[in-house]
């Protein structure tokens, strides 16, 4: 598949993918179960779950970069069966080169892609002004926070444009306000691009701040157990917790957690008088 494949607002479809590690050996590890997920052009969709449920597996399959065991995948209307060339990835480690400036790191796309260079640094440059990282792009990662380098990795991963966008954990390693922070921009630079978004996330109430729609998953091997509609008005709110529906949407997710034993009360045991 290569970058005419995928169109602007490309739909995704996932049908009856399964993905089993070990196939033909004597302990084959099932990881996930008969998927199935529609992201429509333009949405923003997240995936929750416990660990090993396989949400990493799901998205590195979409991206062609793990091969399905069975079932089918498509992006634009085309089948998946190679790495795709025009989605723009995003993973918990920023990836940044330590010997290029934040700027070079994110034009290096430019040279790889055989792009116009000019044209590729303009739009940089237009990215960190809009995430207030204009004073950054001449340092080095080393340089920057924790945070700013997320920001740098976000620009890298729209910087030429792609209609879609795949996500792993890309706020894990930041601290509460700063994944904060990074959340509102991703959601501002959302609005402006409308890239279709699959989102990999461990943290519910990201989901819901950040989601169309949210696709639960049950421990391994992974399965869609709901399917959450988020009607909650764009921008978010910076206190997730100011919108009524809020709790209603993660007290919704919780409880599948709870009834399926990834989350269970602690008892306090009884004292005699």
């Amino acid at each position: 598949m290569n970058a005419a494949d995928v169109k602007a607002g490309s739909a995704i479809e996932i049908q009856g993918v399964t993905k089993v590690f070990g196939e033909g050996t004597a302990k084959p590890f099932r990881a996930l179960e008969e998927v199935n997920i529609r992201i429509e052009p333009g949405e923003f969709v997240s995936v929750v779950g416990p660990s090993g449920c396989g949400k990493s597996t799901l998205m590195l399959m979409v991206a062609g970069l793990l091969e399905r065991s069975s079932g089918q995948i498509q992006v634009g209307g085309a089948t998946v069966n190679k790495p795709l060339t025009d989605v723009g990835i995003a993973f918990q480690d920023h990836l940044l080169l330590d010997f290029r400036t934040a700027l070079a790191n994110v034009t290096l796309h430019a040279d790889i892609r055989g792009l116009p260079k000019l044209d590729v640094e303009a739009k940089a440059r237009k990215l960190f002004e809009q995430l207030n990282l204009g004073h950054a792009m001449d340092k080095y990662p080393r340089q920057l926070s924790g945070g700013m380098r997320q920001r740098v990795s976000l620009i890298r991963t729209l910087v030429h444009d792609p209609s879609v966008l795949l996500m792993d954990e890309p706020f894990g390693a930041l601290d509460a306000l700063t994944r904060l922070q990074v959340r509102m921009d991703l959601e501002a630079l959302w609005l402006r691009r409308r890239p279709t978004v699959l989102f990999i996330t461990h943290s519910v109430e990201e989901a819901v701040g950040l989601s169309d729609r949210i696709f639960v998953m049950g421990p391994s091997p992974g399965r869609v157990v709901d399917e959450v509609h988020v009607d909650l008005p764009r921008p978010r709110p910076i206190v997730l917790g100011d919108a009524p529906q809020f709790a209603g949407y993660v007290d919704r997710i919780y409880g599948h957690f709870e009834r399926l034993g990834v989350l269970s009360g602690m008892q306090i045991p009884k004292t005699s008088s």
